[in-house]
């Protein structure tokens, strides 16, 4: 299926692996100039050589920490003028208890979940409405939907962003400018495992019983494959999608729950 995404520009943050470097791919894919970003250089400049051998877009690369203003700013000089923006914090998190979570935590991760997405949309969204064409993405996580135990602090900050999402959105929707969280649930990815070898070490218990119980609690039984989310996002900046604005689209296991 064409996109009619061929010759756009994009900027993809936390592009090395993961959902990020996926989504980056099924851009490239539709003909997608992108400028990558992550905060290991190595790791990004080997994302980048893949995906310009597999696609032969244009590929720019920028080292950076998105969560940082100095980080947005240097990402910004590097794109250039974009049509499609994909903000990912790529930032992991670890359980804490509500009463353990200091003003400073929540100052944290108001800047890496929040602050971060909302100065790229502002710094962005001007130009994408002059032109009459912008996509922005948000990555946030499906536990939005159902917070869990120990996250209070970036489930305010995910939450906050899907709230600046929605208002925004009805400003812009009538340029042809759209706005839309996706949030992932299990994906293949090397973050999950990390986790997951977290969770077992905190619970006694083998990284392999914890593995199988994760994906006996999917709706389809596996952990999802990141070129899934990727080919989403993809939909979602094309020409096709253009009625679709102000959305969390939330998936758990490979099995997209559709809109709230």
């Amino acid at each position: 299926m064409d996109l009619g995404l061929k010759g756009k520009r994009a900027i993809v943050t936390a592009a090395s692996r993961g959902l990020g470097y996926a989504t980056a791919r099924s851009l490239a894919g539709e003909g997608v100039d992108v400028t990558l970003n992550a905060r290991s250089e190595p790791a990004l400049m080997e994302a980048a050589d893949t995906i310009r051998n597999e696609t032969g877009v244009e590929v720019r690369t920028i080292a950076a920490d998105f969560t940082d203003a100095t980080g947005r700013a240097a990402i910004l000089e590097v794109a250039g003028e974009v049509d499609i923006l994909v903000s990912n914090p790529g930032v992991r998190q670890v359980p804490t208890p509500w009463e353990d979570i200091t003003p400073d935590d929540w100052r944290y991760w108001m800047e890496a979940h929040f602050l971060s997405s909302v100065e790229m949309m502002q710094a962005v969204a001007p130009g994408m409405k002059a032109r009459k064409f912008g996509r922005i993405v948000n990555m946030s996580v499906s536990f939005i939907k159902f917070p869990q135990l120990g996250f209070a602090h970036s489930h305010a900050a995910r939450l906050a962003l899907s709230g600046a999402t929605a208002a925004m959105t009805r400003d812009l929707i009538g340029h042809n400018v759209t706005i839309n969280t996706v949030c992932p649930g299990l994906f293949d990815t090397d973050a999950l495992h990390t986790n997951l070898h977290g969770h077992a070490k905190r619970g006694n218990t083998t990284y392999e019983a914890i593995v199988q119980n994760r994906k006996d609690t999917c709706p389809a039984g596996r952990f999802a494959d990141p070129k899934e989310c990727g080919d989403l996002i993809a939909f979602l900046c094309s020409a096709q999608a253009g009625f679709m604005s102000g959305q969390n689209i939330v998936n758990d296991g490979g099995v997209y729950q559709g809109l709230f």
